[in-house]
C-alpha cells in the first residue's frame, strides 16, 4: 500500500503538530453561533474540560446531555453535512447540552499532559458536567445520551449513585458488560506490552506523522486487505488503532464524513489500556485505583452495584458492532436475570457498525427515530 503524505523542505519525516495547551479546539458545525455557548468549565479534580450549551429560546425544554466515546468529541454529534442528533433532538423540543470529557480529540489530554484512568471520568468529569447542567436548567428533566466509553463510563458514575434522578439514558454501543472479540483482546494485550517503550499513544492522521516515522508500520498493518486508500480510514475501519476491530460500516458514511474522519478522531493513548484490559477480561466495568482513597466513591464492580442505578435506560447497538460485539444484549439479559426491577430495554440497528449509528448519512432516519422515542415515552 503507498500511503501520500508531506515532508519537510529539508526532506525530513513531517513533525507531529502536538498540542501543549489545554485550550479548546473550535467545534465545526453550521448553528447560529449566537445560540452555542462554551461555557467555561473543569472537571470535579480542576482538570480543564470543554461543555457547550445548545440556546432555543425556551424556558421549558428537557436537557439532553451528549457524551461523546474516547477520542472522539462533541463533534460527533454536531456533523454539518447530515441530518445530526443535535438537529434532531432541537426540532423535538429538547435542549442539548455537549460534554468533551478528558479523553476528547478536542484536548490535548490523549497526547500530553497528565495521564489519567477512566476512574476519573467517571469520578470527576461526569457528575460535574450533570451537576452544571442541573444548576442551569433548574428542574427540568435532564437526560443522558452516551456512546462508547462515554457510555461505559458513565455507568460506573450511575452505579456509583454520583448521577441520581435522570430522567433517562441512552446508552450506545456499550454498557455494563464489555465484550470485545479474541482476537482484539489479545491485540490490545500485545500492543501494550510491546509498544509501550517506543510510543504513547497511536495516531490516526498519517498526514501528521508522516512517511519515515516510528508510526510507519502500523499504518501499515492496517492497511492488509484494507477495500479503502486512505490511511486514516484503514487504521479505524480496518484495525481501531491496532486491535484488529472495526468501527463502523464502511458504506454508511458520506463521502464527507469520511473525508473528515482524522478531525472526527484522534489519537488513542496505550497508557490506558490496563484499565481496559481489566475491565474486557472482568466483563463488566471495573474500578482501577483499589487503594487510593480518592476512588473510594466509586464501586469495585460497577455490575455488582448496578442496583443502585435508578434510571431508565435504552441500551442501542448496531447488529454489525465490529468492536464491543454483542455486549449491550448481553448486558440486558444480565441484568435481566440479576437485577429485574431495573427499567432497562434493548434495541439493535440492523446493518449499522459502532460509531456509524451517530456519524452515518442515515442515522437521522434509522436510530435516531429510537432515541426520541424513548426520551418522549419519560419526558
Amino acid at each position: 500500500m503507498i500511503f501520500r503524505t508531506t515532508t519537510s523542505r529539508a526532506g525530513g519525516s513531517a513533525l507531529p503538530r502536538v498540542r501543549t495547551t489545554a485550550a479548546l479546539r473550535p467545534l465545526h458545525h453550521r448553528l447560529d453561533p449566537a445560540r452555542v455557548e462554551e461555557i467555561p468549565f473543569r472537571a470535579g479534580d480542576g482538570v480543564r474540560l470543554g461543555l457547550t450549551r445548545v440556546h432555543t429560546g425556551a424556558a421549558d425544554r428537557p436537557a439532553v446531555l451528549l457524551l461523546h466515546g474516547h477520542t472522539a468529541s462533541a463533534d460527533m454529534f454536531l456533523l454539518p453535512e447530515t441530518r445530526n442528533l443535535v438537529d434532531v433532538l432541537l426540532d423535538d423540543g429538547y435542549e442539548p447540552w455537549l460534554l468533551d470529557w478528558r479523553g476528547s480529540c478536542r484536548l490535548p489530554y490523549n497526547e500530553t499532559g497528565q495521564r489519567y484512568t477512566y476512574d476519573d471520568v467517571a469520578l470527576y468529569d461526569i457528575p460535574a458536567a450533570v451537576h452544571h447542567v442541573r444548576e442551569r436548567v433548574g428542574d427540568r428533566p435532564v437526560f443522558v445520551v452516551a456512546h462508547c466509553i462515554g457510555s461505559l463510563t458513565l455507568s460506573l458514575s450511575m452505579a456509583a449513585g454520583l448521577v441520581p434522578g435522570l430522567a433517562g439514558v441512552v446508552s450506545q454501543g456499550v454498557f455494563l458488560t464489555p465484550k470485545l472479540a479474541g482476537r482484539t483482546s489479545l491485540r490490545m494485550s500485545l500492543a501494550g506490552e510491546l509498544l509501550k517503550t517506543r510510543i504513547d499513544h497511536v495516531p490516526v492522521d498519517f498526514r501528521k506523522v508522516g512517511l519515515w516515522s516510528k508510526y510507519t508500520p502500523l499504518f501499515a498493518l492496517a492497511s492488509r486487505k484494507a477495500s479503502c486508500p486512505d490511511p486514516t480510514c484503514q487504521i479505524l475501519h480496518n484495525s481501531a488503532w491496532g486491535t484488529g476491530a472495526s468501527l463502523f460500516v464502511h458504506e454508511n458514511l458520506s463521502e464527507a464524513t469520511h473525508d473528515r474522519l482524522a478531525d472526527l478522531l484522534g489519537p488513542a493513548p496505550l497508557w490506558i489500556l490496563p484499565h481496559l484490559r481489566r475491565i474486557e477480561l472482568a466483563r463488566s466495568v471495573v474500578r482501577w485505583h483499589e487503594t487510593d482513597h480518592r476512588y473510594r466513591q466509586l464501586p469495585p464492580n460497577a455490575l455488582d452495584a448496578a442496583g443502585r442505578i435508578d434510571t431508565p435506560v435504552l441500551l442501542l447497538a448496531g447488529s454489525d458492532n465490529g468492536l464491543w460485539l454483542d455486549s449491550q444484549r448481553l448486558c440486558h439479559d444480565v441484568l435481566a436475570e440479576r437485577q429485574p426491577q431495573l427499567d432497562v430495554s434493548y434495541t439493535e440497528i440492523p446493518g449499522y457498525g459502532h460509531l456509524d449509528t451517530f456519524l452515518g448519512r442515515g442515522a437521522a432516519l434509522d436510530v435516531f427515530g429510537h432515541i426520541l422515542d424513548f426520551l418522549g415515552g419519560r419526558r
